[in-house]
Order: C-alpha cells, then structure tokens, then sequence
C-alpha cells in the first residue's frame, strides 16, 4: 500500500494486473459521468485514446466555463496522460479544478477516475490532463476573461 494526494490506495489483484484503487477528489469538483461503449473501441479492443481526449475536454470546458461568461475555444492541451487502459463498461467521472486564470486564458487540470464492472464504488485514476482555453467574442477574436471577485 502506498499513500497518493486522495487518500491511500488499496492493492487488489484483476487478472495478472495489480490495481491501485484510490480515493476520489474532495478538492475537485465532479463535471462529467459517462459509460464509454463497445463503439468507442480500439482494435487492441480497450476505449480508444481519442475518444477519452474528447470526454476530457468537454470536462475541461464544462470548468472553465463559468469563468469565461461567453464563449470560448481549446486553445492548448498542456499535458495529457493515460495512466491505465478504460474499458467498455467503465463508469468514467472526471473532476475538474481550476489552475490559472489569465488576461485572455483559462487553465484546468482534469481528473478521470474509473469504477470497473464488478468493483462498483472503487476507483482507479485512468487519465490525468491539463488544457488551456482562451474567451472569444463574437468574431472568435481572444477577448478578457472577467474578473473573478
């Protein structure tokens, strides 16, 4: 057993694998759930990378958004790791945490965790990403993001 920023993580044996479940966030804030499906496969049949990227993102706006008040584009993915396959099946929540607010940008830090089939209410972190967006006006020009007060 070791000890990870959410708590301490718990050793079970799947297959040949060890695992590490963890414990979820208190410091972020949930902002998506999903179930990725057979469809979103990859030919070595896990969930494919793209896929996860996309889920990641629309985490990521769903985070910035309330700081932008209007609309805005991906403007940098920072960092992106995948830190263990996702499967058909899983019950994906992905945490969200504001990093930075710039002149013209805001970055998060996004967090996915997943609950395999047959071990509901254990989690293991599967991703982990950092993207910047920028606000936009009307004519997709950068404009300032408000202040936060």
């Amino acid at each position: 057993m070791s000890a990870s920023p959410h708590g301490k993580t718990v050793p079970s044996r799947r297959g040949n694998r060890e695992v590490m479940y963890v414990q979820l966030p208190t410091d972020e804030q949930l902002v998506l759930k999903v179930i990725p499906m057979p469809r979103d496969c990859n030919v070595n049949g896990d969930i494919f990378g793209g896929w996860v990227m996309a889920q990641v993102d629309l985490a990521g706006a769903v985070t910035a958004y309330p700081f932008a008040e209007g609309r805005m584009a991906t403007v940098a993915v920072n960092e992106f790791v995948f830190k263990q396959p996702v499967r058909v099946g899983d019950v994906l929540s992905f945490f969200g945490k504001l990093v930075r607010i710039g002149r013209t940008s805001i970055t998060v830090k996004i967090e996915v965790y997943a609950e395999r089939i047959g071990a509901q209410g254990k989690y293991i972190k599967v991703t982990e990403a950092s993207l910047t967006y920028v606000a936009i006006d009307e004519q997709g020009n950068p404009r300032e993001v408000p202040k936060v007060s």
